[in-house]
């Protein structure tokens, strides 16, 4: 066992992690209520530190910590960190985007299966002793053709869920054969009656569903968003909502999410777009559950070992 070692974490993680890290002789500094003004006056006492997205592991905060070995990302995003310069000072960083994929395709298919089925509305009505069948006829998924935008790792997830649909089902990621021919992204715009969005937050990914995107799609479509808020511009989903080209949209993630700091106009658009009869909106959930926990606590515990922290 080499020395013990101190690890700083800075978000909530199941008590598997912390318990097994424990026994393998480190120092756990378990604070996940830790905004990162705190983290930034103690990181340099740790020789590793797990983090989710509140922390954000920029140059700043690599260069006042003087002992750190690694960054452990819990979850898929690494948007939050800079990889370049934590490689260049030879600071491992690991993640968890195996762990949590599963969770994130049922998320995109409940809210699928929920707005097709007009499960929020008719609800709402039952609650009023408003009985509205007809009103309430649904949508089946059968005989749909589906778009999947990124196959890492929730995409595959997504389709796996999708096959016993009878769906026809397109897939386009840029980076992963035999999915990343353009012809295979242009045939989503002319075919697609639901596009879902798997994309990693990238400089080639922000807003990739725009104005243009949606234009370009011949038919009217269903989105569902659960990858990064910033992979679509909110304003042109409103705008196409409006104009009938997107028929309803599920979206778990926004491009601000921290609704006290919205702007007049940020305020008024997130009323709008969750104010809608077809939009299925939630607080950035879906790959928020009780087995993801436990899973992305083991992921996590396996790769520190392996890098023999």
């Amino acid at each position: 066992m080499n020395q013990t070692k101190s690890i700083l974490i800075t978000d909530k993680v199941h008590p598997f992690l912390i318990d097994k890290l424990k026994n393998d002789g480190h120092e756990i500094d378990y604070r996940p209520k830790l905004p990162l003004s705190e983290t930034l006056k103690i990181v340099q006492n740790h020789h590793g530190i797990i983090v989710n997205s509140k922390t954000i592991c920029d140059q700043n905060l690599i260069d006042k910590a003087d002992n750190l070995q690694f960054i452990g990302r819990l979850g898929s995003g690494l948007e939050i960190i800079d990889l370049n310069y934590a490689k260049a000072k030879s600071i491992h960083v690991i993640r968890t985007p195996e762990a949590n994929c599963d969770a994130v395709a049922e998320q995109a298919l409940g809210m699928l299966l929920s707005l097709f089925n007009n499960l929020k509305i008719a609800n709402a009505q039952l609650k009023d002793l408003n009985w509205q069948r007809e009103e309430n006829r649904g949508i089946e998924i059968r005989g749909k053709t589906i778009g999947i935008i990124g196959f890492g790792h929730t995409g595959p997830a997504f389709n796996n869920l999708l096959k016993s649909f009878g769906a026809k089902i397109i897939i386009y990621d840029k980076y992963k054969a035999p999915y990343d021919s353009k012809e295979l992204l242009e045939k989503i715009k002319n075919e697609a009656n639901i596009i879902s969005i798997h994309l990693p937050l990238t400089q080639e990914t922000i807003g990739f569903v725009n104005k243009e995107f949606i234009r370009e799609c011949k038919n009217s479509f269903f989105l569902i968003n659960t990858a990064r808020g910033k992979n679509i511009i909110l304003k042109d989903i409103i705008n196409g909502l409006d104009e009938g080209k997107i028929l309803g949209a599920c979206l778990d993630v926004f491009e601000n999410e921290k609704p006290t700091t919205y702007s007049t106009a940020e305020r008024n658009s997130y009323r709008n777009i969750h104010s809608r009869i077809n939009v299925i909106s939630t607080p950035h959930v879906a790959g928020w559950t009780h087995e993801s926990l436990l899973r992305i606590a083991k992921s996590m515990l396996r790769q520190i070992r392996e890098i023999n922290f």
